[in-house]
């Protein structure tokens, strides 16, 4: 029985490490596509244009919103954020898995327009470790990083509408958590709904000529 390809999607605040966890799982498991998300915010030091994220301005991203051509996308302080959609489906449909790592609600648009996908939230220890992991980045003042927390409460109380959580305070427990996750899912029966009728017609077949 072919296992069908999981849309596999990652979210959770800012400085939760779902990013660091989402790139140790891909180093594991190289069969996994990252589905790369398109932005209008300017890199940051070491992202890479076609790595990290497409860094494209914001009339170009408008002309993709017009065209159809995103899975989901959001605006956030002040920036476009979304998901090419043929990368993702060609994968799918091929049998192969892809995760993306997006912000909460673009995870709320892909789970209206993707009920199997598999949506995990990734939580920070603790609050106090989430500003600390923040205030390390060194990239934003004092105000914006008092936006983000506030932003970070709200979007935990959006919790119960994924189907998993994991709480990153262990890189490669998490890691772990995140590969349990996905073994279960591909496995999971209400999936397979008619390869599991075929299957069992075949074994039926098998034991009417094995009672021959």
């Amino acid at each position: 029985m072919k296992k069908k390809g999981l849309l596999i999607v990652l979210s959770g605040p800012s400085g939760s490490g779902k990013g660091t966890i989402c790139k140790r799982f891909l180093e594991k498991n190289e069969k996994v596509g990252l589905s790369i998300s398109a932005t209008t915010r300017a890199p940051r030091d070491g992202e890479v244009d076609g790595t990290h994220y497409f860094f494209i301005d914001k009339p170009k991203f408008e002309e993709m919103i017009e065209k159809q051509e995103l899975l989901e996308y959001v605006h956030v302080f002040d920036n476009y954020y979304g998901t090419p959609k043929k990368y993702v489906e060609d994968k799918i449909e091929s049998g192969d898995d892809v995760i993306l790592e997006i912000e909460i609600e673009g995870a709320m648009n892909i789970k209206a327009s993707y009920p199997d996908a598999v949506l995990i939230f990734v939580l920070p220890p603790t609050i106090e470790e989430l500003k600390r992991r923040i205030c390390s980045r060194g990239t934003e003042t004092m105000e914006q990083i008092d936006k983000r927390l506030d932003r970070s409460i709200r979007e935990i109380s959006e919790i119960e509408q994924y189907s998993y959580f994991i709480v990153n305070d262990d890189l490669e427990y998490s890691v772990k958590e995140l590969e349990a996750i996905v073994l279960a899912e591909k496995n999971r029966v209400s999936r397979y709904t008619k390869q599991i009728h075929e299957l069992y017609q075949d074994y039926e077949n098998g034991m009417k000529e094995y009672s021959k």
